[in-house]
């Protein structure tokens, strides 16, 4: 038998329940039974671990099926990553897959920039501390400040404290040479307005960019060189004209360097569906090359470049939420509270560009103010009626979301999205979501995903 180790997908999401489910009957007659079998992996947080990269898969290659999983955590936060969870089907034990899961979660935290891998097990089963010590991981003192993220998420759970033991594994820094992976998180667009046209022709906008929690994932390699390269292909864009890979030129130039990247990218962010993607695709390679080349351009420059790629790459540059207007060379960052959004697909591409020539579109609104904004006065998108009537799959997904509470528009895509004060809101709302429609849930952060990778990676943010 032979298999490979890809991250999950959302049609994985039983198989690996099942996994977990098969993998617990082990623990039968242990003292830590009863709370195993009392507890089973909620499908809704594996889902959300899973559009965020953090669950792989083990797939038998004769039937292409999960027969092993392993979870990471995040929540931790910092330069720390735990192992939520690691199993293996029974039938499939000592053939290496639990080796291979676990070196394979490592290898992509030191990626990112993580220096240590946490997790919790038990120290008299052959399969759990044992297993670990194989691979690097060492019993570490459990009161010690650093782990009472772990005692507590036991203790909220029940998890006996006498039964677990908590173990750490030192991650080394990834060399320029190797692999490193970079967050290209997403964002919505809270409100759009037009309130005119300059006298170049470019309308006059206002919008609020909340920055989210999920998005693309890039990974850089550096090359001694010179060349740029761009790995698979995205969308119906040449390499030449990728904004990724402009933006490693544009920054190789200002800086006056002779330095080569290899880029791929995990594509989560649908295209056409106003959240951002390319843009921040862009920021990403500008900021994560800035550190990995040594450019030491500053904040103020790699702003300049991207300007120069498109309006909206600043902003992502910047990594804060903020107030934008003109054509979106203003900006000014904005605190917003903590909120979490239901974000539904249509599947169905909306062009921005065709929106921004629409003779319908209304180019007149009075200007909106910040005050007006958080008073709930300004949400409308000026997008939204044109949209509604050329795309179907779209006023559908906002009609049905719309039932559920304030459904909006994000920027000129397709995105439809609706704000709520709990996470366990959103999750009931994507729970419900018809077949004909994806939805999933993004926190909204005040911090970017990518300013958090930098301070990994030892850069100044």
């Amino acid at each position: 038998m032979t298999f490979r180790i890809e991250r999950a997908a959302t049609t994985h999401i039983d198989p690996i329940c099942a996994i977990e489910r098969a993998a617990v009957q082990m623990f039968r007659g242990h003292a830590a039974w009863p709370f195993y079998a009392s507890m089973s992996i909620p499908p809704e947080l594996l889902e959300e671990a899973i559009r965020r990269g953090l669950v792989w898969v083990a797939l038998d290659d004769e039937r292409d099926e999960p027969v092993g999983f392993v979870w990471l955590d995040t929540e931790q936060g910092g330069d720390v990553v735990g192992i939520a969870e690691i199993d293996v089907l029974p039938a499939y034990s000592r053939r290496g897959i639990g080796a291979a899961l676990l070196e394979s979660a490592c290898e992509w935290a030191r990626a990112a920039g993580y220096r240590r891998v946490d997790l919790g097990t038990l120290a008299d089963v052959p399969w759990n501390a044992p297993f670990y010590a194989r691979h690097g991981f060492t019993i570490v003192d459990k009161h010690d400040p650093a782990f009472a993220y772990a005692r507590d998420r036991d203790r909220e759970n029940g998890f006996p404290d006498a039964l677990r033991v908590f173990m750490s594994r030192p991650l080394s820094s990834p060399a320029a040479s190797e692999w490193s992976v970079w967050p290209a998180p997403a964002k919505l667009s809270l409100f759009l307005r037009i309130i005119g046209q300059h006298a170049e022709g470019h309308d006059d906008v206002q919008t609020v960019f909340r920055m989210l929690d999920w998005g693309d994932e890039i990974r850089l390699r550096v090359r001694e060189d010179g060349v740029i390269r761009l790995l698979g292909t995205v969308a119906d864009v040449s390499a030449e004209q990728n904004l990724m890979v402009r933006a490693a030129a544009s920054l190789r130039a200002h800086a006056g360097i002779h330095a080569g990247v290899d880029i791929d990218i995990d594509k989560r962010i649908p295209i056409g569906m106003g959240l951002g993607g390319g843009a921040s695709d862009a920021a990403t390679v500008l900021v994560a090359l800035n550190h990995l080349w040594k450019c030491r351009a500053s904040v103020d420059e790699l702003v300049t470049l991207g300007r120069t790629l498109r309006a909206d790459v600043p902003v992502f540059v910047l990594g804060r939420s903020a107030w934008v207007s003109g054509v979106g060379e203003h900006f000014k960052p904005i605190s917003l509270p903590r909120r979490w959004y239901v974000l539904v697909d249509p599947h169905e591409r909306v062009s921005t560009g065709d929106l921004f020539q629409a003779t319908e579109l209304t180019r007149n609104a009075p200007p909106a103010t910040i005050s007006s904004f958080a008073s709930g006065e300004t949400l409308e998108n000026a997008f939204e009626p044109l949209v509604r009537a050329r795309h179907p799959r779209v006023a559908a997904a906002l009609d049905w979301l719309g039932s559920c509470g304030h459904a909006r528009l994000s920027g000129g895509g397709g995105c439809v999205f609706l704000e709520t004060a709990t996470v366990e809101q959103a999750e009931d709302i994507v729970g419900r979501c018809p077949a004909s429609f994806t939805a999933w849930v993004a926190e909204g952060v005040s911090r970017s995903p990518l300013q958090r990778a930098l301070s990994r990676h030892g850069a100044v943010d």
